[in-house]
């Protein structure tokens, strides 16, 4: 549509809404009149949210407040915004919000602030039943006879001209018979007093009105069309924002003694009961919250994903990757950090010519990738600094028996590698992690932070575990791991007790319900991975194939075998092609490697097809085919999941293992599957399975 087309419609739309909320308004003043008990002040509030009941609210007025003798509650506004708990105040002064306190003329009014914090508890514990996360109940301050726009913790502070447009602003997030239903829910909980109700009716047919009573002061006419129309063209529905299952709910409200896990398999929502948890402290706490993860492109998704759901708290919380936040921590507290990931890799090339390529760890693995695995992730990851402590570890996810000869052998690689790294004045990645967290330990009192959540948290290492660890110590809600071994992708391990953590009780929860993939795309899923049992990170051995509950039944798997890459290719653009209108932003093309990467996105771009890479999605849509790892894909999802030759990268083209395979193989084969198995969770409606039935020489 062109610019002025553009232009067109939106002033069409605005004069509509004008007339409309003339007549509502008109409506709602004569029905605020009827409410004899109100003062003025409060009537006139009154008339500016049953505007919104044309419009698809329920108001209710004056309520009891249940499980209290006398105590009143005085609104309860829901509608496609979410829940909203209403105090009016008719304060003859303005009321001042600063340090987290609340003062009018210079006088405290905590106490005020305290109670409608209260009465939103009451609210959530109202509607936890029904499936509504916390985030979606909030606790609003109106002031008749004032103008006011501000924030008191949790609480947002509205003058009777902003309350109309900021309900009338809020993103949608229920819908019309949802909305019913948490209304008639909350009538029952929330009983009227006799002779309290407000009558909601529909407006009035246009008549022609006073021109003075819509200009008494009392209504601001422009904000509230503007912020009809805005409303009239918004984006639609994030159900998901707004409800959980009530187990969910439980975890998100939960107290805990000290820190807890969540875990679950694929698809349960661990990562959404992560969000929605900080959300929830976000609300009852006056610290900063750190929510961090392995991978780097997850932060900038999860940040966007909160600021949707709970935009008053976004701000406090910090999403951040391990590793960028470690070397921020570390810059904070003057410790120098120079980290030079191909310095230190040259460094380790040279050590492994001059000490390891002529050594005994030939005999089990050529390769000398394996071997930088092992000082990354068994020794550097876990934090050993000598060999006696080395000699006798349990190397987790490691399947390669190491006799001592070959224990000796692997730390005198270590330490050629480490004074080749001192002797260029470079860091590694693991390094990092080891600096700040002496630098935690050192300094307590730097970066702490009310809580901290953990996704993906079987990917950290031991020292990154406990660098965490140390910021929150023990404390009651303090840190919240959530994750699933099964789904680790990258090698070695450790367990909890290794980091000095203790997850007592009910603070252990496992999720059962698989929300995401249908039976078919996640038996397919679980297929390559049911013979490969796994050590998780409370040390319990589980079965590849686990036992889930599934409540969606609609998706399904595609299988495309070419002979050839170039047909496979072709047919891999043909299905993206046939995508219907408005399907690329909801469809991701995975592959193994970066090879595969690159390749593909010359062919999709040389195509026409738009392509947004997963390390530079931040969670908002965009009408591009996503394109990246296995690895990248973690903790997201997608309507549509491509893997163009996904079996590929397991070894032999089988699921299973060569009986022939060396140890390494087999163990690098079983973490290919693990990968494979976390990228084929990632599709809801569509799995589709490229294959070449014979691969030429090159790519």
């Amino acid at each position: 549509m062109a610019a002025g087309g553009s232009a067109s419609r939106r002033a069409q739309e605005a004069r509509r809404q004008e007339r409309l909320l003339r007549e509502q308004w008109q409506t709602a003043r004569q029905q605020a009149r009827r409410w004899e008990a109100a003062s003025e002040g409060e009537r006139r509030i009154a008339a500016q949210l049953l505007v919104l009941t044309a419009r698809g609210w329920r108001l209710l007025v004056d309520r009891r407040w249940p499980g209290t003798r006398a105590a009143n509650v005085d609104m309860l506004l829901v509608g496609p915004g979410g829940v909203f708990v209403l105090d009016v105040k008719n304060w003859r002064s303005v009321p001042e919000a600063s340090e987290g306190k609340l003062r009018v003329g210079g006088e405290p009014r905590d106490e005020h602030a305290a109670k409608l914090l209260a009465v939103t508890k009451a609210a959530e514990s109202a509607v936890a039943s029904l499936g509504m996360s916390p985030v979606a109940v909030q606790p609003l301050m109106v002031f008749a006879g004032h103008r006011v726009d501000a924030g008191l913790g949790r609480i947002r502070l509205l003058g009777e001209h902003e309350v109309g447009p900021a309900l009338l602003s809020e993103r949608s997030r229920l819908r019309a018979e949802s909305v019913r239903a948490i209304a008639d829910h909350l009538e029952r909980v929330f009983p009227e007093y006799e002779g309290t109700s407000v009558t909601q009716t529909a407006p009035s047919p246009p008549q022609v009105q006073p021109q003075e009573e819509l200009s008494d002061g009392l209504f601001d006419l422009d904000g509230l069309r503007e912020a009809a129309l805005e409303e009239a063209l918004q984006a639609p529905i994030e159900q998901w924002m707004t409800f959980l299952h009530p187990d969910q709910v439980a975890l998100v409200r939960r107290n805990w003694a000290g820190p807890a896990r969540i875990s679950g398999p694929a698809g349960t929502g661990k990562t959404v009961v992560g969000l929605h948890r900080a959300a929830h402290l976000a609300q009852r706490t006056t610290g900063r919250l750190l929510y961090v993860t392995f991978a780097n492109n997850l932060p900038r998704v999860q940040a966007t994903f909160l600021k949707t759901m709970s935009p008053a708290v976004a701000d406090r919380v910090d999403f951040r990757s391990l590793h960028s936040w470690a070397q921020e921590f570390l810059h904070d507290s003057g410790v120098p950090v120079r980290l030079h990931g191909d310095k230190a890799q040259t460094a380790f090339s040279l050590a492994w010519k001059h000490v390891g390529r002529d050594s005994c760890l030939t005999e089990i693995d050529p390769a000398p990738g394996y071997w930088k695995e092992e000082i990354d992730h068994v020794i550097k990851g876990r934090g050993i600094t000598s060999f006696e402590e080395y000699a006798t570890v349990p190397r987790r996810r490691r399947r390669a028996s190491l006799r001592r000869p070959h224990r000796q052998a692997v730390w005198a690689l270590y330490e050629a590698y480490e004074a080749l790294r001192i002797e260029r004045g470079v860091h590694d990645f693991n390094d990092v992690l080891s600096l700040a967290l002496a630098e935690a330990r050192r300094n307590t009192a730097q970066h702490r932070y009310a809580a901290v959540i953990v996704d993906e948290v079987q990917d950290l290492t031991l020292v990154g575990v406990r660098l965490l660890h140390t910021l929150v110590g023990d404390a009651p809600n303090g840190l919240l791991l959530v994750g699933d071994g099964q789904q680790a992708v990258y090698p070695g391990g450790f367990r909890l007790s290794d980091a000095g953590i203790d997850i007592r009780g009910d603070r252990g929860q496992v999720l059962r319900t698989n929300y995401r993939n249908s039976k078919e795309i996640l038996d397919t899923a679980l297929a390559v991975v049911a013979e490969d049992s796994f050590e998780d990170i409370d040390g319990l051995r589980t079965p590849g194939r686990r036992d889930v509950d599934l409540t969606y039944h609609d998706g399904n798997v595609i299988r495309v075998a070419k002979p050839t890459p170039a047909e496979h290719d072709q047919a891999l653009l043909e299905a993206l092609r046939d995508l219907p209108p408005g399907a690329r932003p909801d469809t991701a093309v995975l592959c193994p490697s970066m090879r595969a990467i690159g390749h593909y996105q010359r062919l999709l771009e040389r195509a026409g097809i738009s392509v947004c890479l997963l390390e530079h999605y931040d969670g908002r849509p965009v009408d591009a085919v996503k394109l990246g790892s296995y690895r990248r894909a973690k903790g997201l999802e997608f309507k549509r999941v491509y893997l163009p030759e996904h079996d590929a990268a397991l070894a032999n083209g089988s699921r299973t293992p060569d009986a022939e395979a060396s140890e390494t193989e087999r163990e690098r084969n079983e973490l290919a599957r693990s990968q494979l198995f976390v990228a084929m969770t990632r599709a809801r409606d569509v799995l589709w399975l490229g294959s070449v039935n014979r691969h030429p020489e090159g790519r």
